[in-house]
């Protein structure tokens, strides 16, 4: 494989470095070559790193043009890699000329890239925003940049992410703050606290904000110095503010510097204040020398710090915020030294060179193989391996579980498919999932993504039922028999199927689906619905629901989501989720009070309500009512959390009283003891299927306290019991889960009808 980077040249701080450091770390594993379009200190920098640089200058468009393309066939390189606007301008025509692959890294947001300079925002940036979409591929140096490209609707099969990483090995050069003091004249003692920046003076960087936040410092502790290295068109603005406050002897600017270390290694705290950032070089060189650090929450810097463990995060442009975390540190060396060893662990770990290097090439190699394996156009081959349908887009963390889970687990086995989801709210889908998706009740798009694909699925859940309505189970019948008039492969992956009760419906559900391929369901019961309605045709097996592959976010995340909802932290915990049906009633919100504070006045159980839809049925509602009823104080997760947040908020629970089914499988997948409530019959059915039915208090309308409160008792003295049924039970569950995807993708590769 053979790689040409390519780069305008006249690129400083993370893109340079960013750039240099992997086409340099590349060139130990592929054949790669960096262009240059313009002489200067970035082609001299990377001469001096032994890269293999080559720059193309002569000042005629034409003629570079025709120079890199030259180089290009001459040399066989297979992708052509850019960085910046001027080089995705030039990657596009290429393309087109040559034919070659072309991928980019978005290293910033391209509609903030020139706020500085209106010609150049209207020129440049206009350009970059058109280039862009004529790419290939696209690489975002935090999963917030791929979010973004994917909200704004670049294609979502074709962005990877790369995070920026720095090389631990190479030994910290010394540097003495005695140095930097004397070198910038500086009136700075051994007592002073130096809180330092090394940016470009530029809007973007919200270096305004460290100022303010220097007024607001300077109050409490006159001995915190502020040291500013860097230069740009802001600086006459940034040093009129700094008067304006009368910091002049409390905020330095030291200018331009050719060595960034010499600010940073000296630094007592490092401090970050952009307001819009991919991955900062300048974050990480903070972190190489152990720094402790206090960064807006941009980015991808949320994944490197976690807040108030390894350093802080504050709302960009809050100079308040800022200023409380730097008086924090700057009273208290202990919590300096901890939290800088802290995240220099964790970066050194996830965000070193090796990593961003063995990640890039994965991704090379992936664009690769798509490539050899691809079909000409004219073959007639489908552009969508699998659509799927779901109850997706309705905020409902279960079904969200589900997409999720069946997406993954289908890229376990084909990497490089392409799924396309009908949902409700297709960006979120879209932004969550990392995969395309269309509105599902525009029946063109709907019926134009059915002619391009090999299978069509219903993706989990319980589809198949009329106690919702009559007109759903005809939207999801139509679209099969749809999809198997047009010769798809056709499946039922990992559903359930409830009693279905007028006779016309099940008259037409037999007859639709005695013509899909295979059906996969997630419990044996759902079996039985299937022999009444007579399908007996397609390969049917019983497998699991695919959310039981999902993972949660690790344990020592959690306290933090429980400190943002006033949770109290370190105690024992029942989760409850519950939910609206249509038994629904004062008496059950009167049961569930009195369970909620007789688990805590027996166990001392802290009551968390956990909901798990939003929105269309608010969980939150009657958990609110719930509480309200309570004589003991109960807490409601009121925010919206991810699925992965969620397991992890559940596996912290002693115990799970569920009513929505997902609840319980997350709790079955994180071994917690659980309690069921049977709204309808797929709670009994699945705590069936894993062995735990004497766990289920019947009917939701009927559950009384008495019968409750004896499953809780029984549950928890049985804890470890539980815990071992489900340890072995889980295991079996998961491969089944994962047979479910291996069912799909044969479908998908039988070129049968």
């Amino acid at each position: 494989m053979k790689v040409l980077h390519i780069i305008g040249g006249g690129d400083i701080g993370g893109a340079k470095a960013h750039v240099l450091s992997l086409v340099k770390e590349l060139s130990k594993h592929i054949e790669v070559k960096l262009i240059s379009l313009r002489h200067g200190p970035f082609a001299e920098d990377a001469k001096k790193m032994d890269i293999d640089v080559q720059v193309v200058k002569s000042g005629n468009l034409f003629s570079d043009l025709h120079l890199v393309r030259k180089t290009i066939e001459d040399e066989g390189f297979d992708i052509l890699h850019s960085h910046g606007a001027k080089a995705n301008m030039f990657s596009v025509m290429l393309k087109k000329k040559t034919g070659i692959t072309t991928i980019t890294t978005v290293h910033s947001d391209y509609r903030l890239d020139y706020l500085h300079s209106f010609f150049k925002r209207i020129t440049y940036g206009t350009v970059n925003t058109i280039a862009l979409r004529h790419i290939d591929y696209h690489i975002g140096v935090s999963n917030q940049f791929k979010n973004m490209l994917v909200h704004r609707k670049f294609d979502s099969e074709r962005i990877y992410t790369v995070y920026n990483g720095i090389d631990f090995d190479i030994p910290k050069k010394q540097y003495e703050r005695s140095q930097l003091i004397r070198k910038f004249q500086l009136p700075i003692t051994d007592q002073d606290i130096i809180v330092g920046i090394a940016a470009r003076l530029e809007p973007v960087k919200g270096i305004d904000t460290l100022i303010k936040a220097a007024a607001i410092v300077k109050k409490q502790n006159p001995h915190v110095k502020f040291l500013i290295g860097g230069d740009g068109d802001q600086k006459k603005h940034l040093v009129s503010l700094t008067k304006s406050l009368n910091l002049t002897d409390t905020v330095y600017f030291l200018g331009w510097l050719n060595d960034p270390y010499q600010l940073i290694a000296v630094t007592d705290i490092s401090v970050l204040t952009s307001i819009s950032e991919s991955f900062p070089y300048a974050i990480l060189e903070g972190v190489r020398y152990e720094k402790p650090t206090v960064s807006s929450a941009v980015g991808g810097i949320p994944d490197l710090i976690d807040h108030e463990e390894n350093g802080f995060l504050f709302t960009p442009g809050n100079e308040e915020e800022l200023a409380g975390y730097l008086l924090r540190l700057s009273s208290d060396c202990t919590m300096r030294q901890e939290m800088g060893r802290k995240i220099y662990e964790k970066a050194s770990v996830h965000f070193s060179l090796k990593n961003m290097c063995s990640t890039q090439i994965d991704i090379y190699e992936k664009i690769a193989e798509s490539k050899r394996t691809a079909k000409p156009k004219d073959t007639g081959s489908k552009q969508c391996d699998c659509v799927l349908l779901g109850y997706y887009g309705y905020n409902n963390i279960g079904d969200d579980a589900l997409l999720s889970s069946i997406c993954n687990n289908l890229k376990r086995f084909k990497p490089d498919i392409n799924i396309l989801a009908l949902s409700r709210h297709p960006k979120e889908t879209q932004e969550i999932n990392q995969i395309n998706a269309i509105y599902r009740f525009n029946l063109f798009k709907v019926i134009r993504s059915l002619k391009n694909a090999k299978l069509f699925a219903y993706g989990g859940g319980t589809l198949i039922q009329d106690s919702t309505s009559t007109r759903s189970l005809m939207y999801y019948l139509a679209l099969m028999y749809l999809a198997k008039k047009m010769n798809l492969k056709t499946m039922l992956y990992a559903n359930g199927i409830e009693p279905i009760n007028k006779n016309i419906n099940k008259k037409l559900t037999g007859n639709i689906l005695n013509n899909v391929d295979v059906i996969s369901l997630r419990e044996d019961t759902s079996l039985k619905e299937l022999e009444k309605l007579r399908i007996t045709n397609p390969k049917i097996v019983v497998t699991a629901d695919p959310a039981m592959t999902c993972t949660g976010i690790p344990a020592e995340e959690v306290p933090g989501i429980f400190k943002s909802e006033g949770i109290p932290v370190g105690a024992k915990y029942v989760g409850f989720s519950m939910r609206y049906w249509k038994g629904y009633g004062k008496k059950h919100i009167s049961v569930m009070a009195d369970l909620a504070d007789t688990l805590y006045d027996q166990y001392r159980l802290v009551p968390v309500f956990i909901p798990m839809q939003h929105k269309y049925v608010d969980d939150c509602k009657i958990s609110r009512e719930i509480i309200a009823k309570m004589n003991e104080k109960g807490y409601l997760l009121s925010n919206k959390y991810t699925v992965s947040q969620t397991i992890g908020v559940i596996s912290s629970m002693d115990l799970m009283i569920g009513m929505r089914l997902h609840s319980l499988i997350f709790s079955a997948s994180q071994k917690v003891p659980m309690v069921g409530i049977a709204y309808e019959p797929k709670v009994d059915w699945f705590l069936r299927y894993i062995g735990l039915e004497d766990y289920c208090a019947g009917p939701a309308g009927k559950a009384d306290i008495n019968t409750l409160l004896t499953l809780c008792d029984k549950a928890l003295k049985n804890k470890d019991l539980i815990h071992d049924m489900l340890e072995k039970r889980t295991d079996t569950l998961y491969e089944k889960c994962m047979y479910n995807a291996k069912l799909a993708i044969e479908l998908m590769e039988d070129d049968s009808n």
